[in-house]
């Protein structure tokens, strides 16, 4: 193996460039998901969470297309529960993770989904993914 098939080079450093963090936090929504048959054909409460790294130009300009923006993602969001019955939250989450690295900005994404009602005795049960645009 050659010293170039080993050693990458580093991205470079660009001061105009930055990561930021977006996030929605504690997003209560209906959901038709669940693999049971008392779960279908019916809504259940889920909570979401979502992280986003996201490289965006430092200079915005203080204009909302320049910036990933947090209503499109739970408009998004909005919009993969409305298409219909889902049954395992890890699906949903995998489906939510798809649709915001579609935006190249996007570098990487955090997202948990949560039952709130399936075991009487929790608070709430789910899974949390993280995924890259590498990956």
């Amino acid at each position: 193996m050659s010293y170039n098939e080993v050693v990458r080079p580093l991205k470079s450093v660009d001061a105009k460039r930055s990561p930021r963090r977006v996030f929605v936090r504690d997003l209560v929504l209906d959901a038709e998901i669940g693999v049971h048959a008392h779960e279908k054909n019916r809504r259940q409460r889920i909570r979401l969470n979502v992280d986003v790294l996201a490289e965006e130009d430092v200079a915005h300009d203080d204009q909302l297309e320049n910036v990933v923006c947090y209503e499109d993602i739970v408009n998004g969001i909005k919009a993969i529960l409305d298409d219909g019955h889902v049954n395992l939250v890890e699906s949903l989450a995998e489906t939510i993770a798809g649709f915001i690295l579609d935006d190249p900005r996007v570098l990487k994404v955090t997202v948990g989904v949560e039952k709130l009602d399936a075991i009487p005795e929790a608070a709430s049960v789910g899974v949390e993914i993280e995924r890259n645009r590498d990956s």
